[in-house]
């Protein structure tokens, strides 16, 4: 059938919307090459810098790391360090060939710490080897819509195989922080990791202890701040993802590049400056609109009381509606709702049917999409019908 589509918008258009280019005047001078301010419940990209340029990532990979161990390993679980885990280079944790380790301690030392044999040992006795591991974090990377990102090492020191190098975009890195506070079962677990202050730990033989303490400056630096993670090689930079949560608004920061020694500070003024941005112009707003939404013909549909009329008319509702459908906007950005609906159907119609959709976007993304159903359902006026029908009127008389 013919699908008709009415547009209109939620939202007076004042000012200018994030998405037509115009840089605000405080993000125009970052230091980062590449940078995204992120809504983490919704996962929409607030403001990006080359969000979409591929590049190292460093340390901050051990996001992925830890949020893989969490989800996959048995509780309690323990591993040996091998030989090749306690090869890695500085920053470790200073593991030994076949010394015995919790893998929960071990997220600490991943974490806080960022040490690159720790990530080596976590890597291996979740998945066997270090290859294994790197196979499950691009599946991961996969599932959550990362198309730009490759992993080879579990810790993030540089690193390339025959399938690529190891790096990811400013807007997937993001996208991972998301999952990992947002999206993944085992989100508690994670921020629980990444908020610790100090933490202190012994081998399992209980021989060897050790100690780790947050290098996430973030975390003291801000008002709500939830999790972060540094990292920095050669190749990468100064590199950052950190969350942060305020007045029911989550934001993600991620920068890649942004300076090399002796500017670790940059990562933290970028920081601030796209958190304090998203603090100060984001705010929820109730998007949704109540429609009245026209009958659809049914072709040759029985209608109650108008049996012979030519078609039925059969109301139509939005199925899951959401009333309290709000979306995190700054001023002048609008929501537009479009509805499209088929207008003829044949009968027999059933109850409950899907006859279109509703679709609300901003910027030409799509943020969400309701489904249209028949309200009742519509019997077809066959060959049947017309005989039963003069059959009544033949006992009537």
């Amino acid at each position: 059938g013919m699908i008709m589509t009415i547009v209109f918008s939620a939202f007076p258009s004042t000012g200018t919307a994030a998405g037509d280019g115009d840089i605000p005047e405080e993000l125009s001078q970052l230091y980062a090459r590449s940078a995204v301010l992120m809504d983490a419940d919704s996962g929409r990209v607030l403001f990006g810098k080359d969000e979409d340029v591929v590049r190292p990532m460093a340390s901050t990979t051990k996001i992925m790391t830890c949020i893989l161990a969490l989800e996959n390993m048995q509780e309690d679980q323990v591993t040996a360090a091998s030989d090749h885990a306690a090869s890695q280079p500085k920053v470790r944790l200073g593991v030994k060939g076949k010394e015995e380790f919790r893998i929960k301690d071990l997220l600490y030392s991943l974490m806080l710490e960022s040490h690159n044999d720790s990530a080596v040992v976590i890597a291996e006795g979740i998945a066997g080897s270090v290859e294994a591991f790197a196979g499950m974090m691009n599946e991961k990377a996969a599932e959550l819509g990362c198309s730009d990102t490759y992993f080879v090492t579990p810790n993030g020191l540089d690193g390339y195989d025959e399938g690529g190098t190891h790096s990811t975009t400013a807007r997937d890195l993001a996208a991972i922080m998301k999952y990992c506070i947002k999206d993944s079962p085992k989100k508690e677990q994670f921020l629980e990791v990444t908020r610790t202050k100090d933490y202190s730990f012994t081998n399992v033989k209980g021989d060897r202890s050790f100690s780790c303490s947050n290098h996430n400056a973030f975390l003291t630096m801000m008002d709500g701040a939830l999790s972060g993670k540094t990292g920095f090689t050669a190749d990468a930079g100064y590199c950052y993802v950190g969350a942060l949560e305020r007045d029911g608004r989550t934001f993600i920061v991620a920068l890649l590049a942004c300076g090399w020694p002796n500017n670790k500070g940059y990562k933290w003024k970028d920081t601030r400056k796209l958190m304090e941005y998203g603090v100060a112009n984001y705010e929820y707003q109730t998007v949704w609109q109540d429609m009245k939404l026209k009958d659809v013909k049914a072709e040759r549909g029985i209608e109650k009381g108008n049996e012979f009329g030519g078609d039925a008319k059969i109301p139509v509702k939005i199925a899951d509606a959401d009333k309290e459908f709000k979306v995190l906007l700054r001023e002048g950005e609008k929501v537009d709702i479009t509805c499209d609906v088929k207008k003829k159907l044949a009968a027999p119609v059933e109850e409950g049917k899907k006859v279109g959709t509703v679709t609300y976007t901003l910027d030409g993304e799509v943020l969400r999409q309701f489904s249209v159903v028949t309200a009742q359902s519509a019997e077809r006026k066959d060959a049947g019908w017309c005989a039963e029908i003069l059959l009544k009127k033949l006992l009537m008389q």
